[in-house]
């Protein structure tokens, strides 16, 4: 068997594995559904600016508590003030405790010194890692995280954390019109994680932003998610299958 070929094969396996986790992992959630007591999730964020506020208030609109933090809590204070209902403000740390499932949306040169500040909070926690290395922004550190992969390379950063990648590739400016999108196809939302029940939780938050979760590889798929690659921008479910599978 070629090299590419067993990679393939390993990736078949590990989305099956995936697949079965995440039925497995949804039931007692549709048994709520079934009898009308599907509660909101506690969402901690960490980095309120374009992403984290714009899903933020997505979240909140879906029934979700949620609390913003970043390095000014002046105008997280100013945001959930603003946003209302279950918006909240409070330190990085205090939102890492707050949340059942984190997203994490900073500037990725601020993910070292994150990982040891919240150390305690990340372990265990399900997050949604939607942070992009760049290097003209972020430095040496992007540079290293783009040669290792950006999913293996947040998980180096933020020990404990069961990360799922997503929300990389899509324009931030796009997402409350996708999530007020009324009828029709929605569009995929390609993810990488390693973790069955992280990824159940995560893809519970994807398609109340308006979209449809597609896991496309475990954390070492990660790489692909980031803007400039095949993966980036709007596609349809199957259309994000069909780019995912060529890629190795």
């Amino acid at each position: 068997m070629e090299p590419n070929d067993r990679v393939a094969v390993k990736r078949r396996v590990f989305l099956q594995l995936i697949g079965t986790g995440l039925a497995l992992g949804t039931l007692p959630l549709a048994a709520r559904i079934v009898h009308g007591a599907e509660t909101g999730l506690k969402v901690g964020i960490v980095g309120s600016g374009r992403i984290g506020s714009n899903l933020g208030e997505i979240w909140l609109k879906a029934g979700h508590e949620v609390m913003f933090s970043s390095r000014h809590i002046e105008n997280d204070r100013a945001l959930a003030a603003r946003l209302g209902g279950k918006a909240r403000a409070g330190t990085p740390n205090e939102a890492a405790a707050f949340g059942e499932i984190l997203l994490m949306a900073v500037p990725y040169r601020a993910l070292p010194q994150l990982g040891k500040d919240l150390a305690n909070e990340l372990k265990g926690k399900p997050l949604i890692d939607a942070c992009n290395p760049f290097v003209h922004r972020d430095g040496e550190i992007a540079t290293w995280a783009r040669e290792k992969g950006a999913g293996l390379a947040s998980a180096e950063l933020l020990p404990g954390a069961r990360i799922v990648r997503a929300f990389n590739a899509v324009s931030y400016a796009r997402l409350p019109d996708i999530a007020q999108r009324n009828g029709g196809e929605r569009p995929g939302m390609p993810m990488a994680g390693n973790d069955a029940k992280a990824i159940a939780l995560a893809s519970r938050l994807v398609r109340d932003a308006g979209f449809e979760p597609v896991v496309v590889g475990d954390l070492a798929f990660g790489k692909h998610l980031i803007p400039g690659t095949p993966l980036a921008g709007e596609r349809s479910p199957e259309e994000v299958r069909k780019v995912a599978a060529t890629l190795r």
